[in-house]
C-alpha cells in the first residue's frame, strides 16, 4: 500500500504521537512476562530517537472495565481492583531497561498532566502515556479524544499491527486530525508481506489454517480459496469437514453450523482447482489432558469417548510433502492442542518443516501459531512472524484496515 512511512518524515525536534501494542503478558507480580511486542517496537522506537524526535507512546493493556457502568458497589470495587492491574507501568519500565533513560510515564492519556509532560520533553525523550482503554472514549472512537491526542503531537505513527484493525481513537479517530500519519517500521513490514501474498506470491502458494471453527474463518477460507494453490486443513475445524463427508469423529469438537459451510469449502476448492489437503489419521485422547491415553485412529475411526486432538502420523507427512512443493506458505492455526506436549507433534512437525527451508517463504498469521513458533524455539527461523491474530485473519480476508487505511497516503 502506497502508505507514508517513517522513513517519509522530518522527525528533528518533532513531536511524535506512536501508536504500538504492549499489550503483554505479565507475572504476578506485574512485571513483564514476555517482552516480544516491546521488541518489536524498538527499531521504530530507536529511529525516532536518533533522528532527534520527541516520541509519545500510546498502547492498550488487557481489557478494563468501565466502572462508570457498575451496577453496584461491590461491582464498582471490582472494577477498580481490574483496572488497577492494567496501568502501563511495568511496561514503560521495561522499555526503560531496554532504551536506556529518558522514558517518563503519565497518569493519563489527555489532560494537563500530560500537557505539561509534552511541553517538557526534548529530543529524544520518550513519554508513555497511560492505558488507552482507560479512557472509554478510545474503544468508542470519541472524535474529542481523537482531537486531544491529536493536538499532543505534530505527526502520528502506526507501529501497533495488532490493532490496525480495530476503529479506536488511538488507532484512526486520531488520524483525522493530523496531517501526517505514517506506517512505523513494524506495520509496513507487516503490510509488505500480506500484500505480497495478496497480490503477488511466488507459487506454489500454499495455506495452513487451523483453529476451533469453520464458521469463524469462513471469510478467509473463502478469499484464499480464490487465491491458492494448495489449502490445508487442520485444528478443530477438521473434524467438521470430516463430520460432513460423514465420517465418524467420537468427541472430537464439532462445529454444527460449520457443516454445510464445510461442504460448500469442499465443492468451492474442486470448482477453482484448489488441492485442498484434511487429515487421513488423528491422534485421539481419552480425556483433555497431558496424562489422556491416546491412539492413531484412522479417518472415519474415532470412537465414542475418545476426541482427536492432533493430526496423525500419516496426515504428518501427507502435509509436509504438500509444503515442501511450496514457495510460499501463509499459516494461521495450530494443527492440534501444541499446549501439551503428546498433541504438539503435528504443529511441531509443519514449523521444523518451514524452519528448514530457506527456500520457502514462511508467513506466520499472529495468534496461537506465533505462540506455538515461540514455544518450538523456531521463530526466528521463519520469514516473518504477524504480531497481529486478528489483524493478519482480516488481512487474509481482503478487508481494509481502518488503522492502515486512515494513514497518509504517499504524494
Amino acid at each position: 500500500m502506497n502508505k507514508l512511512s517513517l522513513n517519509d518524515l522530518s522527525l528533528k525536534s518533532t513531536r511524535v504521537l506512536m501508536r504500538v501494542d504492549f499489550n503483554v503478558p505479565q507475572n504476578a507480580d506485574g512485571t513483564v512476562a514476555d517482552d516480544t511486542r516491546i521488541l518489536g517496537a524498538l527499531k521504530s522506537i530507536e529511529y525516532i530517537r536518533e533522528q532527534g524526535g520527541k516520541l509519545i507512546l500510546m498502547s492498550h493493556l488487557g481489557r478494563p472495565k468501565n466502572v462508570a457502568k457498575a451496577k453496584d458497589d461491590a461491582e464498582r470495587a471490582e472494577f477498580e481492583a481490574n483496572n488497577a492491574k492494567l496501568h502501563m507501568d511495568p511496561i514503560a519500565d521495561n522499555l526503560r531497561e531496554k532504551v536506556g533513560g529518558n522514558v517518563t510515564k503519565v497518569n493519563d492519556i489527555i489532560g494537563p498532566e500530560v500537557e505539561a509532560a509534552v511541553a517538557a520533553m526534548e529530543d529524544g525523550d520518550i513519554l508513555v502515556l497511560e492505558n488507552t482503554r482507560l479512557n472509554p472514549g478510545e474503544t468508542a472512537n470519541d472524535p474529542e479524544l481523537s482531537k486531544a491526542l491529536a493536538s499532543l503531537a505534530d505527526v502520528y505513527v502506526s507501529d501497533a499491527f495488532g490493532a490496525v484493525h480495530r476503529a479506536h481513537a488511538s488507532t484512526q479517530g486520531v488520524t483525522e486530525y493530523i496531517d501526517q500519519c505514517a506506517a512505523g517500521f513494524l506495520v509496513e513490514k507487516e503490510i509488505a508481506y500480506f500484500d505480497t501474498i495478496l497480490n503477488n506470491p511466488e507459487r506454489p502458494l500454499a495455506a495452513i489454517l487451523g483453529g476451533a471453527k469453520v464458521s469463524d474463518k469462513i471469510t478467509v477460507i473463502d478469499n484464499l480459496l480464490e487465491l491458492v494453490d494448495t489449502l490445508v486443513i487442520g485444528g478443530g475445524m477438521a473434524y467438521t469437514f470430516m463430520k460432513a463427508q460423514g465420517y465418524e469423529i467420537g468427541d472430537s469438537l464439532l462445529d454444527e453450523p460449520g457443516l454445510e459451510t464445510a461442504k460448500a469449502v469442499m465443492a468451492k476448492a474442486a470448482e477453482k482447482g484448489v488441492q485442498l489437503l484434511l487429515p487421513v489419521d488423528n491422534t485421539a485422547a481419552d480425556d483433555f489432558s497431558v496424562d489422556a491415553n491416546t491412539q492413531v485412529c484412522k479417518l472415519g475411526e474415532i470412537q465414542p469417548g475418545w476426541e482427536g486432538l492432533d493430526i496423525g502420523p500419516e496426515t504428518i507427512e501427507l502435509f509436509k510433502d504438500a509444503i515442501s512443493k511450496s514457495k510460499t506458505v501463509v499459516w494461521n492455526g495450530p494443527l492440534g492442542v501444541f499446549e501439551l506436549e503428546p498433541f504438539a507433534k503435528g504443529t511441531r512437525a509443519l514449523g521444523d518443516l518451514l524452519a528448514e527451508r530457506d527456500d520457502i517463504t514462511s508467513v506466520i498469521g499472529g495468534g496461537d501459531t506465533a505462540a506455538a513458533v515461540v514455544k518450538f524455539g523456531i521463530a526466528d527461523k521463519m520469514s516473518h512472524v504477524s504480531t497481529g491474530g486478528g489483524a493478519s485473519l482480516e488481512m487474509l480476508e481482503g478487508k481494509a484496515l481502518p488503522g492502515i487505511v486512515s494513514l497518509t497516503d504517499k504524494a
